[in-house]
C-alpha cells in the first residue's frame, strides 16, 4: 500500500447540511458523540496501511484543519501525514474548485510528483467501514485503468442513484443517472459476477457508485489535462473513459450510508443508538475509527434514567431524562429535562467554575439544557445555550422552515438548532 495516495475529496458548500455546515467544511461536521465526519474514511486508511492522505477542501475549512492538525500526527520515522489542500487562486487557475475532478485537477502538479502507482480517491460525508487493500486488490487483478467501489441495491432505492452496467467480466458498459421505468429496468445486472447469492443478486439486481475510485497514476493524470471543461469523476469524466478504457466495479456488499442531508445525517447518528445490532458500530477493535485525543473526564450521571442512548465523555446530566439519543462531548443537562430522539453534539469547552451554577441562580443562560426544557427530534449543535422551561417539540408539525434570527431551523421536519445559539427561557418550538 506504499504505492497508493489517498485523495479525500472534502465536498463543496454542504448546501443539503446547511446549518450544521455554516461555520465548518462538511467533513467538520460532527458524529456520533465524539468523531467528525472527516475521522471516516481517514481511519478507513489508517486501518488498510495507507499512510499518505490528502484532503481536498475550500469552505469554511478552519474547524475542519484544526482537527486534523491536532489528530493525525505520524511519528517522525515514516512518511505517513493527513494534509489539507485548501482552494487557492494560482497564475493558471484563478478559480475556486468547480467539482470533484477540477479540484483533484488544480493539485495534479502536486499530486504527481508522488512515486505512486495509483491515486484512492475518497469522499468527506460517508459513514461506511471498509478494507481498501481489498478494493487496491481488485484494481490490480483486473488490469483495470479505474475501478469503482459499487453498492449493490433494490428496485425500490434504485432510482435514487446513479446506476451502472456490467459485462461477464465486471467491466462497466453503461452508466444511467437516477433512471426510472424501462430505463431502470434495462439497468439490471447479475450481481453474481461480483460475489453476491443468487439469493442476493435476486433482490438487489443493481449497482450504485459510492463515489470512491482507485486510478492509474497515468490514467488520472491524462484525463485531467485532455478534458479540462469536465468537472465532476461520476458525472463526467469516467463515463467518457468508459468507451475506451477499463473500467471495473468492486462489489462492497457492507454498511454505507451517503450523509448529505439533515435528515440522513440525523437518522445515522440515531441508528448508533440501536441494539443489540446496530447497523454500523464504532466498538470494533480490528478497526478502530480514531479521532482527536480531548482527555476529557468521565460523565457524571446523578439520578438519571437513560435508554438507548449514547453518552460522549466529559457530560453531566442531573436528574433527566434521555431516550434514544446522541448526547456529545461537555453535554450538560440540568434537572427536569426530557430528551427524546436527540442528537446534541455538546460542547467546545467548559465555562469557568463560577459560572457552573443552575439557571435559577445565574443572569446569564449557560451552555447546555436548561432546567425542566423538553426536548424531541432535534439536533442541538455546539456550544448552543437552551433556556428553563423551553420546549423544542415542533408543536405545529412543520416540514420546511429558516428562522436563523430566532436560532434555529427546521428540515425534514427536524429542528436544528444553530451552533452558539441562545433559546430564552420559555420558548416554545
Amino acid at each position: 500500500m506504499k504505492r497508493v495516495l489517498s485523495i479525500i475529496l472534502g465536498g463543496g458548500a454542504g448546501t443539503r447540511l446547511y446549518p450544521l455546515t455554516k461555520q465548518r467544511a462538511k467533513p467538520a461536521v460532527p458524529l456520533a458523540g465524539k468523531y467528525r465526519l472527516i475521522d471516516i474514511p481517514v481511519s478507513n486508511c489508517i486501518n488498510s496501511e495507507l499512510y499518505k492522505i490528502y484532503v481536498l477542501t475550500q469552505f469554511n475549512s478552519a474547524s475542519l484543519n484544526r482537527h486534523i492538525a491536532r489528530a493525525y500526527t505520524f511519528p517522525g520515522f515514516t512518511d505517513g501525514f493527513v494534509e489539507v489542500l485548501a482552494a487557492q487562486q494560482t497564475p493558471e487557475n484563478p478559480n475556486w474548485f468547480q467539482g470533484t475532478a477540477d479540484a483533484v485537477r488544480q493539485y495534479i502538479w502536486l499530486l504527481e510528483e508522488w512515486d505512486v502507482d495509483e491515486y484512492l480517491i475518497l469522499s468527506g460525508d460517508h459513514l461506511y467501514r471498509m478494507d481498501y487493500r481489498l478494493f487496491v486488490q481488485r484494481h490490480r487483478e483486473t488490469g483495470a485503468d479505474i475501478t469503482l467501489s459499487v453498492v449493490p441495491i433494490s428496485e425500490r432505492l434504485a432510482s435514487d442513484f446513479g446506476l451502472m452496467k456490467i459485462d461477464n467480466a465486471g467491466r462497466i458498459i453503461d452508466f444511467s443517472e437516477k433512471p426510472k421505468g424501462d430505463d431502470l429496468r434495462q439497468m439490471q445486472v447479475d450481481t453474481t459476477i461480483l460475489g453476491l447469492t443468487k439469493e442476493q443478486a435476486q433482490q438487489q439486481p443493481y449497482i450504485a457508485s459510492m463515489g470512491i475510485y482507485v486510478f492509474k497514476k497515468q490514467v488520472l493524470i491524462n484525463l485531467l489535462k485532455s478534458s479540462l471543461t469536465q468537472t465532476d469523476f461520476g458525472k463526467e469524466i469516467i463515463p467518457a473513459a468508459a468507451k475506451d478504457l477499463n473500467v471495473q466495479a468492486y462489489l462492497f456488499n457492507g454498511y454505507w450510508e451517503d450523509i448529505g442531508t439533515i435528515e440522513a445525517f440525523y437518522d445515522a447518528n440515531m441508528a448508533l443508538t440501536k441494539q443489540p445490532d446496530p447497523p454500523f458500530s464504532f466498538y470494533d477493535e480490528e478497526a478502530p475509527i480514531y479521532t482527536r485525543s480531548r482527555y476529557l473526564p468521565p460523565s457524571k450521571l446523578l439520578d438519571c434514567q437513560v435508554t438507548e442512548s449514547i453518552i460522549g465523555e466529559g457530560c453531566i446530566l442531573k436528574r433527566c431524562r434521555i431516550q434514544h439519543s446522541v448526547l456529545g462531548v461537555r453535554s450538560r443537562i440540568e434537572e427536569g429535562c426530557t430528551i427524546d430522539d436527540t442528537l446534541i453534539m455538546g460542547a467546545d469547552f467548559y465555562q469557568p467554575f463560577a459560572e457552573e451554577k443552575s439557571q435559577h441562580e445565574s443572569t446569564q443562560i449557560p451552555l447546555g439544557i436548561g432546567a425542566n426544557s423538553t426536548i424531541r427530534r432535534a439536533i442541538i449543535d455546539k456550544n448552543a445555550r437552551i433556556g428553563c422551561d423551553v420546549q423544542i417539540i415542533n408543536k405545529d408539525r412543520v416540514q420546511e422552515a429558516e428562522k436563523e434570527s430566532q436560532g434555529f431551523y427546521i428540515r425534514s421536519g427536524i429542528v436544528v438548532v444553530l451552533k452558539n445559539a441562545v433559546i430564552k427561557d420559555g420558548t416554545v418550538i
